[in-house]
């Protein structure tokens, strides 16, 4: 490990307090002190004058899980700061397996479906050596050699599946089959996961529920009476404010459920911050006031970025989820001479017009073709820089055929670009504030054609500090850095204080910014070959570090893999908790 004695910073210690000028001493990954005009002792001297110090940002909500092993860079993380990243989120794990190869397929296509990841690179990349959680995480301290920490649940979707393979989908779960739900859980608990993830939100290609949506209450409780057992562990889920919006039915079912277990819940969902969720927003207030009020450990999860999403026919759930199965199809297709037999097909356009007309949700991309932008072409054919509306306009089409005729102009590999979801940003910042919230929820690693999750951190120092003055800086880094590693129980990072980890990030902020989307061509498409995903330009920052190694120099990625397996720290946790 590398000795780093920074010197000249601004410190902003990731506790919320004020920030004050400090050099920061560094030996053996470890911060030993913290001082003003510290002098060398044979470190090498990293000068931060004009720059702010604070603690490496946690990446709170991430699907990492597969990415990471054929990904192993995390780009662009390591330019944005980010030192830890938090795995497993939305019942969406690689581990526990069913021994049968078609009910491990099954959770590979799930976890493929929702989180728009190709099947190919997660078969063949993954090492599949594990059927427990506990080998799962063996195998990942093993073999994954990486530039961030990691920390990750236990998924309720991936249990499900293990012990009741393709049954998961039907029907409950019998009393033996909880039991081995439960034991399930207690090996990745005990394994040093953060807790169980978990999905009362989602509906399939094929509008199924998810499989957590068949449990009983019988299953939930067995899984909460194990989870009570661990003070440290969390019940991550994400309810439904979004599509069918039953968030109240989901929260008032938890709240009966976890009465008395005293188990900590993180929920996604639990205070919607959009505008077309405003309808929902004064019910799921106050049941979430309500439940605090009586003792419900209640942390909502909170994105600072508002939903956005690309329209794409070579992988994306935003048909599905906008309840339009017609297009879904030519997601489906197998290649794009069929994607493109069906977007002419007369039969197939009718369908479409009906299922934008009739079934999309009012508030989807469908049913606003003002705010679809159609601004890449695969081939250059065009129109290009207008949006869906002025192109239905200019034809006389509907806006489905406008948007298949455009399409198929344009080449089936062609993206159609969505405008961000207009959102509450008092609401938003009131939540980030509050002292029992999950912020800077992203999504990274996952949707790589429809967004790109990393690197929206920055947006919180850049758009609410320095462009805006919504938050102070002390606010924004505490709710990337010390309210997070407390929250998951990572005790030893998370905060610029001698004996802390040393997580780090340098930055000014006149330089920073979230730089622009921009297509790689680095993911491995199962086939020999490759496709894309977005990515971005560093912010950049002007030193990253993770357990004292820089993984970010000011310019470049290091190639540095200082990453490790994070647990959280069962034993003092609970208190800490209680006095957050």
């Amino acid at each position: 490990m590398s000795d780093i004695l920074i010197k000249g910073g601004t410190v902003v210690d990731g506790t919320g307090a004020p920030a004050y000028r400090a050099d920061v001493r560094i030996n053996n990954g470890t911060i030993t002190e913290i001082g003003p005009d510290l002098k060398p002792d044979g470190e090498r001297v990293h000068f931060a004058e004009g720059c702010h110090v604070t603690p490496g940002f946690i990446e709170s909500h991430t699907h990492y899980d597969a990415t990471m092993w054929w990904q192993p860079d995390l780009d662009p993380l390591p330019g944005y700061g980010a030192t830890t990243v938090i795995l497993g989120n939305c019942g969406f794990t690689a581990a526990p397996l069913h021994p049968e190869k078609a009910a491990q397929l099954e959770m590979i296509k799930i976890f493929s479906f929702f989180e728009d990841i190709p099947e190919g690179p997660f078969i063949e990349h993954l090492p599949w050596d594990w059927s427990k959680w506990s080998e799962y995480k063996a195998s990942m301290v093993k073999k994954l050699k990486v530039p961030a920490n990691y920390a990750a649940f236990v998924g309720h979707i991936a249990i499900r599946l293990a012990v009741m393979g393709l049954d998961a989908w039907e029907r409950a779960a019998t009393a033996d089959e909880i039991a081995k739900m439960a034991e399930l859980l207690d090996d990745a608990l005990a394994a040093g996961a953060l807790g169980l993830s978990d999905n009362l939100h989602d509906h399939d290609g094929q509008n199924r529920p998810i499989p957590t949506l068949v449990a009983d209450d019988a299953e939930f409780e067995a899984l909460f009476e194990v989870l009570q057992r661990y003070p440290a562990a969390t019940y991550q889920v994400i309810v439904d404010t979004f599509m069918r919006k039953t968030g109240p039915a989901s929260l008032e079912r938890l709240e009966r459920l976890t009465k008395g277990r005293g188990i900590r819940m993180q929920i996604a969902g639990a205070v919607p911050t959009l505008e077309f969720q405003k309808d929902i927003l004064p019910p799921m207030q106050a049941r979430v006031a309500d439940m605090r009020a009586k003792g419900y450990q209640v942390w909502p999860g909170i994105a600072h970025v508002s939903p956005t999403s690309t329209l794409s026919l070579v992988k994306s759930l935003i048909f599905a989820q906008s309840n339009d199965y017609a297009w879904h199809e030519v997601v489906l297709a197998d290649d794009h001479g069929e994607k493109a037999r069906l977007l002419g097909d007369p039969e197939w356009r009718a369908r479409a017009r009906e299922s934008w007309d009739t079934k999309a949700w009012p508030h989807s991309p469908m049913n606003n073709p003002q705010d679809l932008h159609l601004i890449d072409s695969e081939n250059g054919t065009g129109p290009t820089g207008i949006t869906l509306k002025d192109y239905a306009d200019q034809t006389g089409l509907h806006r489905s055929d406008a948007m298949a005729d455009w399409v198929l102009k344009n080449g089936t590999r062609s993206t159609v670009h969505m405008s961000p979801f207009p959102k509450d940003e008092k609401l938003t910042i009131d939540l980030m504030i509050d002292p029992m919230t999950v912020g800077n929820i992203s999504d990274a690693g996952a949707h790589g054609q429809m967004l790109c999750g990393g690197g929206e951190n920055i947006l919180l120092l850049t758009k609410y500090v320095r462009d805006e003055k919504l938050m102070t800086l002390e606010q924004a880094v505490h709710v990337m850095t010390g309210k997070l590693a407390n929250f998951f129980g990572l005790l030893d990072r998370g905060e610029i204080k001698v004996g802390k980890r040393a997580d780090i990030a340098v930055f000014n902020m006149d330089e920073i910014q979230r730089r622009d989307m921009e297509k790689v061509f680095d993911v491995p498409d199962g086939k020999g070959g490759t496709t894309w995903r977005f990515t971005r330009q560093a912010a950049p920052m002007r030193l990253t570090l993770v357990n004292g190694e820089p993984t970010f120099d000011g310019k470049k990625y290091t190639g540095a893999t200082p990453g490790a397996f994070l647990a959280p720290a069962n034993d003092t946790h609970a208190a800490a908790i209680a006095a957050e």
